[in-house]
C-alpha cells in the first residue's frame, strides 16, 4: 500500500520542522497514542490504541527518525505489531517555505500489512491510511496555530 499528499502548515518551515519532530506533540497528534516514549537518538516506542474497522486493537510500535536534513526533510520508519495483525511502513517528509509564515509540506508513505488486517482489502485500508494521515495533520495544524499564539 502506497500513498502522498500535501498540506499547508500555518508556521515557517523551521518551526514546522521543529514541531513535526517534538514528542510531545507527536502524542498529541498521534490517533490512539497512550504513550510515546524516547528510547534512542530519534527512536521512539509507542502505544496505539486504534478503533477504526478491521484494524481496531492495540499496538506496539517503533517509530525511527532517519535522513534528517533540518529543515527540510526526514524520513520515518514504522514497525507496529498487534492482535489484528502487523505493519511495516516508511515516510518520506519533506517541507518547502511557502511564503514568510507557512509551509508546504509534502508526504509519501509504503507500508506493508500482515496477519488479520492483511485480509481486509487494499481499497479499505487505504481509506484507513488517509483517515490517520488526515487526523494526524488536522490535529498538528491546530498544535501549531495554539503555539503560534502563545508564543
Amino acid at each position: 500500500m502506497e500513498g502522498k499528499g500535501n498540506m499547508v502548515l500555518e508556521a515557517g518551515v523551521n518551526r514546522a520542522y521543529e514541531v513535526l519532530l517534538d514528542p510531545a506533540v507527536l502524542e498529541k497528534c498521534i490517533m490512539g497514542c497512550k504513550k510515546l516514549v524516547l528510547v534512542d537518538d530519534n527512536k521512539y516506542e509507542a502505544e496505539l490504541s486504534i478503533g477504526i474497522a478491521a484494524i481496531k486493537g492495540n499496538y506496539s510500535s517503533t517509530i525511527e527518525i532517519l535522513d534528517l536534513e533540518e529543515p527540510r526533510h526526514y524520513k520515518l520508519a514504522v514497525k507496529g505489531e498487534g492482535a489484528p495483525g502487523t505493519v511495516e511502513a516508511v515516510g518520506i517528509v519533506d517541507l518547502t517555505p511557502d511564503g514568510e509564515s507557512s509551509t508546504l509540506l509534502n508526504y509519501s508513505y509504503e507500508a506493508e500489512v500482515g496477519g488479520k488486517v492483511a485480509m481486509v482489502g487494499q481499497r479499505m485500508l487505504g481509506g484507513v491510511a488517509k483517515l490517520v494521515i488526515q487526523d494526524f495533520f488536522k490535529k498538528l495544524g491546530k498544535e501549531l496555530k495554539r503555539m503560534e499564539q502563545s508564543a
